[in-house]
């Protein structure tokens, strides 16, 4: 054997033994990033399995004694507790299908319509979303509640409100919700790929802008649309600070703010206050694992949009 076949060989064995520390070092970090996520999770289950007298004694890597009780405290003491996961599910739906209705169609007047000031208004649209959410909490409050100018304005006999007096409502949670600036942004970047030798066929046989839009671009647009729909959901089911706002009475407390309750001035209810939070995370769980394939085609794709 030669020496230049000598250093070949040696120079392969360095490569595989680099690209094998590579690969460990790489699942290595998977593994952590995976526990690290699901950790809290699974603990919230233990937790909730345990009775609250031994919450906070060992072990605690599984229910021990394990008990039902917490689940059976939320469902049985709390008379209000169905009603809150009602409200929970009827606005988390009714802004979901708003959201994804009206992004879908700002995204296609942005991808395919020209109009006066439009490059502006989808720049302002960019700088939204940079914008934290907490600096619109009080505006927005505003709108919905008293109006930005109390008693409205007044116009000789008439009187303009400048709010729409929906606290307390299940509308003064909703209305907020119905466009997203993220929304927008994401079917703005899938229709500007969408092919147009599709609208034209349509327009062609004498359909409209609308016919165009709700016949052909809105079926195409399923992946997209389901994704925007999942996290839409995912959002407005855990939204806590603005229902928190605008809710005033117990009965129309969605299920986030419901389970406050089982927090006193003094004490809290850990394995209660779990055990409740189970219920408002399992749904979100399930819908994605069962539409997750969807989410991740759709984001890939819109990622690798241009324009």
């Amino acid at each position: 054997m030669t020496v230049s076949s000598l250093s070949r060989s040696g120079v392969n064995q360095s490569a595989i033994l680099l690209d094998r520390i590579r690969k460990g070092i790489f699942y290595a970090i998977l593994i952590f990033w995976t526990v690290l996520s699901v950790a809290p999770l699974y603990f919230t289950l233990v937790f909730s399995l345990k009775p609250i007298a031994d919450a906070y004694t060992p072990p605690i890597w599984w229910p021990t004694p394990f008990t039902l009780a917490n689940y059976e405290t939320i469902l049985k003491t709390f008379d209000l507790f169905p009603r809150w996961v009602i409200n929970s599910v009827n606005i988390s739906i009714i802004v979901t299908l708003f959201r994804v209705l009206f992004c879908a169609m700002a995204g296609y007047a942005f991808a395919r319509i020209e109009f006066p000031l439009k490059k502006l208004l989808f720049n302002l649209l960019l700088i939204s979303m940079m914008m934290p959410g907490v600096v619109t909490l009080i505006p927005s409050f505003l709108i919905i509640g008293p109006g930005l100018i109390r008693g409205g304005i007044s116009l000789g006999s008439l009187t303009i409100p400048t709010g729409f007096n929906l606290i307390d409502t299940p509308w003064g949670v909703i209305l907020p919700g119905v466009a997203d600036a993220f929304g927008v942004f994401m079917m703005t970047q899938f229709y500007k790929s969408f092919p147009k030798e599709l609208e034209e066929a349509a327009m062609m046989d004498g359909s409209g802008r609308w016919g165009t839009f709700f016949r052909i671009v809105l079926p195409i647009s399923q992946t997209q649309l389901l994704t925007l729909a999942l996290l839409t959901f995912q959002g407005a089911w855990n939204n806590f600070m603005w229902p928190l706002l605008v809710l005033r009475s117990p009965e129309n407390f969605t299920l986030p703010i419901g389970l406050q309750w089982f927090r006193g001035e003094y004490y809290t209810l850990y394995s209660v206050v779990l055990a409740g939070s189970l219920f408002n995370t399992l749904p979100i769980l399930i819908i994605f694992f069962v539409f997750q394939r969807y989410f991740i085609r759709s984001i890939a794709s819109t990622g690798s949009k241009e324009g």
